[in-house]
């Protein structure tokens, strides 16, 4: 089946031309780009649809609040297009497009002028993972690798096995959500997988699953093929507002994941990008949400970690009590703060890790050309579509 891409809302048949206007500044800021697929598994009549509010722009993005780069992934950038902050993983920024713009996306910045942080010539990176033996992970990303021209990936994914100490390629991707077609029907694409996905160095797929509604027939059809190719799939998501923050919707994802062999991951902490306000959870009902969903599944589908992918390193949410919340790094980019454990008291109100912790203070965390988020109301609107 030939996928149709879209990157105006003029071209999307369920949204009023009164919607349209309305929703004309926000894609003015950030963009739009969706597919015919993925819009036909939106109900219409249902204006809180979740897979509406995934990739329909709404009103509140354009609420002040958040970072460019909340993560601060420019202090690990140590070559064109390459990310170093974990010791053991390199990240690779490889394509700059993507099936479609989550409208939380934390990368926001890739998508919004003459954004250059993604690079085709790759060279400089792989000389980079080279000069650094303890890098047993590459991870390709973006944007969204699987929108690469099959050839162009697979030549991604050959220099990459020319390097020895990688043991490790991961793909993370959406399209198996966005544009499962792009695997049905491209077997080049299998193939590439088959090649280079070893019994000794796999090729794990990350795919991003949100909603139980996205694992389609033909979703799940690409993921077996993924599988039968000799990929190891993985599942990891963002908990957003609207979309999944009810425990029985996370726990009917976490148990399709599992019925399909796809296992679930990590769940994030939805990140303080620019425009993600409407779509964040405090973190305490974030955890709330997350354990409730666990309860409800067998021990294989409650694999997940619920973390806050932080500018010091991954940091799980591994409990609470009425007055305090428990943390520890599950990644570090300080090899010292590894699995330290950390208690905090409880703040209702905290969005991320920097409200329970003085970081910003000490400067170890946001640096001085860094802006404090704005956390104020948002702006009065004249209309309400989405």
């Amino acid at each position: 089946m030939r996928t149709t891409y879209l990157s105006s809302l003029d071209e999307v048949p369920g949204i009023s031309a009164e919607d349209r206007a309305c929703l004309a500044p926000i894609t003015d800021l950030f963009a739009f780009r969706a597919n015919d697929y993925y819009l036909s598994l939106i109900d219409w009549e249902d204006t809180k649809d979740p897979i509406r509010r995934l990739i329909i722009p709404s009103i509140g993005e354009l609420e002040s609040w958040g970072y460019s780069d909340p993560s601060s992934e420019h202090r690990y950038t140590r070559a064109p297009g390459l990310q170093h902050k974990y010791r053991e993983t390199a990240l690779l920024l490889v394509s700059d497009v993507c099936g479609g713009l989550c409208r939380y996306c934390f990368r926001k910045r890739l998508f919004i002028g003459d954004a250059r942080e993604v690079k085709k010539d790759i060279s400089e990176g792989l000389l980079y993972i080279r000069d650094h033996p303890e890098i047993t992970n590459a991870l390709l990303t973006g944007g969204d690798p699987l929108l690469l021209e099959t050839g162009r990936l697979e030549d991604i994914i050959g220099r990459i096995r020319e390097i020895d100490h990688i043991e490790i390629i991961r793909i993370g991707t959406k399209v198996p959500a966005y544009d499962p077609y792009r695997i049905v029907d491209d077997p080049a694409l299998l193939d590439t997988i088959r090649r280079y996905s070893t019994d000794e160095k796999r090729i794990y797929i990350m795919t991003q699953f949100n909603h139980p509604r996205e694992l389609t027939d033909v979703a799940c059809r690409a993921v077996a093929l993924l599988q039968e190719a000799g990929a190891v799939v993985m599942n990891q998501t963002p908990l957003i507002r609207g979309i999944n923050d009810d425990p029985e919707v996370l726990a009917a994802l976490f148990d399709k994941l599992s019925f399909i062999g796809a296992n679930p991951y990590y769940v994030f902490q939805c990140r303080p990008a620019t425009g993600n306000r409407t779509f964040a959870v405090p973190v305490e009902e974030s955890y709330r949400i997350f354990e409730q969903a666990r309860t409800r599944c067998s021990g294989l589908a409650k694999r997940a970690r619920f973390v806050i992918s932080h500018a010091t390193g991954k940091i799980e949410v591994v409990g609470r009590t009425d007055g305090f919340t428990f943390f520890k790094y599950n990644q570090a980019a300080d090899p010292e703060d590894l699995g330290r454990f950390m208690v905090y008291k409880s703040n209702p109100e905290a969005y991320w890790f920097d409200d329970y912790t003085d970081l910003v203070d000490e400067g170890r965390v946001w640096g001085p050309e860094d802006d404090a988020p704005d956390r104020s109301a948002p702006p009065e609107m004249g209309c309400t579509p989405g």
